[in-house]
């Protein structure tokens, strides 16, 4: 009797888990306007933004993230299958982000954010915009 309870125990414990698990993945990803919110936090600390930057890293990435993916929909809705249409629009978008950053920042710190990795998707774009151009 008692090995029988213990083992509904066990048989519920088990089910418990894995219905916690279920759950824990079936989180849905964080929508564009938390993503920018995490990106303009993960600025302010690595760049030493003070929070008027702040603000307008947000500011900026609480809109073009929402135009961003209006594009994409607007492909997916049209049935566009060619990747590279998607990059286009990618690569747009964060051309404009570059440029705004640029006017936000200041010397040193738009040194830091090429650093950490902006220089070399920069340098992405530019060959698939060569490439595109026929260059």
């Amino acid at each position: 009797m008692k090995l029988k309870i213990v083992l509904i125990a066990v048989c519920v414990l088990f089910a418990c888990l894995i219905c916690s698990n279920v759950a824990a993945q079936q989180q849905k990803q964080p929508d564009v306007f938390e993503q920018a919110e995490m990106e303009a936090d993960r600025l302010q600390r690595v760049l030493d933004l003070e929070d008027w930057q702040v603000f307008y890293v947000d500011s900026t990435l609480k809109h073009d993230f929402p135009a961003m993916m209006a594009e994409y929909e607007q492909l997916k809705s049209s049935k566009v299958e060619n990747v590279s249409m998607y990059q286009m629009v990618q690569d747009k978008w964060m051309e404009q982000i570059d440029a705004t950053y640029k006017r936000i920042f200041t010397e040193p710190q738009w040194k830091a954010y090429l650093k950490q990795g902006a220089s070399k998707a920069q340098k992405a774009r530019a060959k698939r915009r060569a490439k595109a151009e026929g260059k």
